[in-house]
């Protein structure tokens, strides 16, 4: 669940901050219920993918669900270390005591899965999804159950890639999942960042037209290598960097903008995510779908994404799904007081019960 990256750019705006990490509540320690570990293997690229599998002790169950976590490298429990906080280690367990067995997995090159993390794309990682969901239904004690797929930001656009081709997936629930084109949500995302950061309305106007040529060099240059494109991205970032005031580089040259910019920028998740449309899946989903956000998400803005969720579901011709926008939550879930990033890890719940309760809910319920 580490966010959808934010633009370097739009960092050197903000300006950082460091915040204390609190103890987070809610984080179980008795496991009443049967866990399994396992491993299955992507036929696609090759790596073997590890996780835990939780179902209820009593045996009674129906239901499975795959948890994919979000941008960035993560383990089964979608952690990030620095923020003190495992979402999906609250989510399974939560799911599990309510009836509902759970596959969660480290992506491919964090703890003991393989594969290489850094050169994979988002259609990878749907691939190590789909993987998941494979496997499940290869297993005769679970290929009865009806399997789900809960994705969590980056997740959320996984979970209707893998759903839109795979029929054996019978719901999916989005988890602040984007809606809208990717470089429309990055600049959003970027908008609301340096906004809760106090910028005016200059510097603001002057991030988005760097990222909007940055995001329009990338679309334009689609087959061209990565040493390639960073030498436009170069030519572009020097002459945007000159125009920026001294002050809002924080104490960084122009060189250093420049460098870790168009690093980022030529890797291969980013070109692909950057040319990235959620409705090209959604409008071919047609099973249940669930789509929660936060009031409060300062990443994926949850009036424009949930709109757009909906309206490509409509356009599928789904006639059941559900977007909820769940007042005072943030990216993350939690109960926050503006959503800025720099409240995660101060926040003393991993997920908000609100949110729990209406993913266990809506899936128990669902015929």
């Amino acid at each position: 669940m580490r966010r959808i990256s934010l633009s370097l750019l739009t960092l050197l705006f903000a300006g950082c901050t460091t915040t204390p990490v609190v103890k987070k509540h809610l984080e179980p320690t008795v496991f009443p219920y049967k866990q399994e570990e396992v491993v299955f293997t992507n036929p696609k690229g090759g790596n073997k993918l590890a996780g835990t599998l939780t179902a209820p002790a009593n045996g009674k169950v129906s239901k499975i669900v795959v948890l994919i976590t979000g941008s960035g490298p993560q383990n089964r429990n979608e952690e990030i270390k620095e923020l003190n906080l495992r979402p999906f280690l609250v989510l399974s367990d939560w799911l599990t005591r309510n009836g509902i067995a759970v596959l969660r997995y480290d992506d491919r090159g964090v703890g003991k899965s393989t594969g290489v993390f850094a050169t994979a794309t988002t259609a990878d990682l749907a691939d190590d999804a789909e993987a998941a969901v494979n496997y499940i239904h290869s297993r005769t004690d679970l290929k009865d159950l009806s399997i789900g797929l809960i994705g969590h930001s980056e997740g959320g656009v996984i979970a209707p890639m893998v759903a839109s081709r795979n029929k054996v997936v019978s719901f999916i629930c989005l988890l602040a999942g984007p809606g809208v084109p990717t470089p429309e949500l990055m600049i959003q995302q970027a908008k609301d960042q340096i906004r809760l950061s106090g910028a005016s309305a200059q510097d603001t106007n002057l991030m988005r037209s760097g990222l909007q040529k940055i995001y329009r060099t990338i679309h334009d240059n689609v087959g061209l290598s990565s040493s390639e494109l960073k030498i436009k991205l170069d030519t572009l970032l020097y002459r945007e960097a000159r125009n920026v005031p001294p002050r809002l580089l924080h104490g960084k040259s122009v060189d250093e903008v420049v460098k870790l910019t168009s690093a980022k920028y030529v890797s291969p998740w980013l070109r692909y995510f950057i040319l990235f449309n959620p409705a090209d899946y959604l409008t071919k989903v047609k099973c249940p779908v669930l789509a929660l956000n936060g009031t409060l998400d300062i990443q994926v803005k949850n009036t424009t994404n949930l709109a757009a969720i909906k309206s490509a579901l409509q356009k599928a011709g789904n006639n059941n799904h559900q977007e909820i926008a769940l007042p005072g939550l943030n990216h993350c879930f939690q109960k926050a007081k503006t959503g800025a990033v720099s409240e995660y890890s101060q926040i003393y719940e991993t997920m908000n019960p609100k949110a729990l309760e209406s993913v266990s809910t809506w899936i128990n319920e669902l015929k």
